[in-house]
């Protein structure tokens, strides 16, 4: 006897990986909202530092809606990646005095999440179920 596995249509598979996709956001924003009251005023006061502050604090989130979802710490690792990456890179044309600081902030988080869907269609397998 043959037995068929459970197969999900394109539409249903394209469903679960926006929605996984939307609990990451909403797992960021839960991380930045609860994590921000923690740090010393005096730290984000520099640009640099609350970037930095900010991308820890939604990592955070992230990272445990993730490791509660099971994924693998390459994964989130990845994923983690792609939410710092952006503020590192920017911070130099910061410092170099081409961007501000509600350019650093608003750059940062327009480049993090095409990135992060980034990392999901490269690891698809991961994710596209």
């Amino acid at each position: 006897m043959t037995t068929k596995g459970i197969t999900r249509s394109t539409g249903r598979k394209l469903g679960r990986f926006a929605w996984h996709y939307v609990e990451m956001v909403i797992a960021m924003l839960a991380g930045m909202f609860a994590l921000a009251p923690l740090w010393p005023d005096a730290w984000t006061a520099l640009p640099e530092v609350h970037a930095l502050v900010m991308a820890t604090d939604m990592t955070i989130g992230m990272t445990v809606a993730m490791a509660l979802r099971r994924h693998s710490w390459a994964r989130i690792g990845e994923m983690a990646a792609a939410m710092y990456l952006p503020f590192l890179v920017l911070l130099v044309p910061f410092w170099l005095g081409a961007l501000s600081a509600m350019g650093l902030m608003t750059a940062g988080h327009v480049i993090m999440f095409p990135l992060m869907l980034a990392a999901m269609v490269w690891r698809r397998d991961h994710y596209w179920h």
